[in-house]
């Protein structure tokens, strides 16, 4: 009974869950890790020394600081790679999914200085200094409890892959028109594809946070 007790699934679990995987990101690196053959080094310049004499030619990693979900966050990249790679392999957040790697999908959309964005199209080197925020970072912030629990009720997911993508874009479209129409939802989330076709789930869910959401400003006005 524990053991089922412990596993039990709820809003409030998942809240405290990815709240935990954003607080235990590092701000700073410790170490310094070669891709190429594992060697780790206390700091970045004995890394870059250690190209120059055992990976001649090679082109060697990164440093980036990112600001993700209000957090600086130091990563070691590869100069290549894509803010979703970095995302999911260096720093645990998985909410921006792989699906198409085209940018034509939507699913690994994140709010990048107040705008949606691909982040599949973007390298992450060119993301220093701005302000990124995931659906992590969203289903952490308890002002947009509404919206997340709208789309549990509404069933506006069915493998719930492209979810996370949805979300985002929803709650970018909220922060710049707070009462959107049906028709506006609709343009908002276009960009966005669900092969389970759930798409009228999604102003359903929308409508409904606004809703809720609306009232509870009321109530602490």
């Amino acid at each position: 009974m524990t053991e089922a007790k412990d596993m039990t699934f709820t809003l409030e679990t998942a809240h405290a869950k990815v709240s935990e995987m954003i607080g235990a990101i590092p701000t700073a690196l410790t170490e310094y890790r070669c891709p190429l053959c594992g060697k780790i080094f206390g700091c970045y310049a004995d890394l870059k020394q250690h190209y120059a004499v055992e990976h001649v030619g090679a082109i060697p990693p990164v440093t980036v600081v990112l600001t993700l979900n209000g957090k600086s966050c130091e990563v070691l990249i590869e100069p290549h790679w894509t803010l979703k790679r970095t995302l999911q392999f260096r720093l645990g957040l998985t909410g921006a999914k792989h699906m198409c790697d085209k940018g034509v999908c939507g699913s690994c959309t994140v709010i990048m200085d107040g705008r949606a964005v691909l982040s599949c199209q973007m390298l992450a080197i060119e993301c220093e200094g701005k302000e990124i925020q995931t659906v992590e970072g969203i289903a952490a912030d308890p002002k947009w409890k509404p919206l997340v629990d709208a789309y549990c009720r509404w069933d506006a997911m069915q493998c719930g892959y492209c979810t996370p993508g949805f979300l985002v874009s929803a709650k970018n479209l909220l922060d710049k028109n707070p009462n959107p129409t049906v028709d506006e939802i609709n343009e908002a989330l276009s960009g966005n594809i669900c092969i389970c076709g759930t798409y009228p789930r999604h102003a359903q869910a929308i409508r409904e946070a606004v809703e809720k959401m609306s009232e509870g400003a009321v109530t602490n006005g």
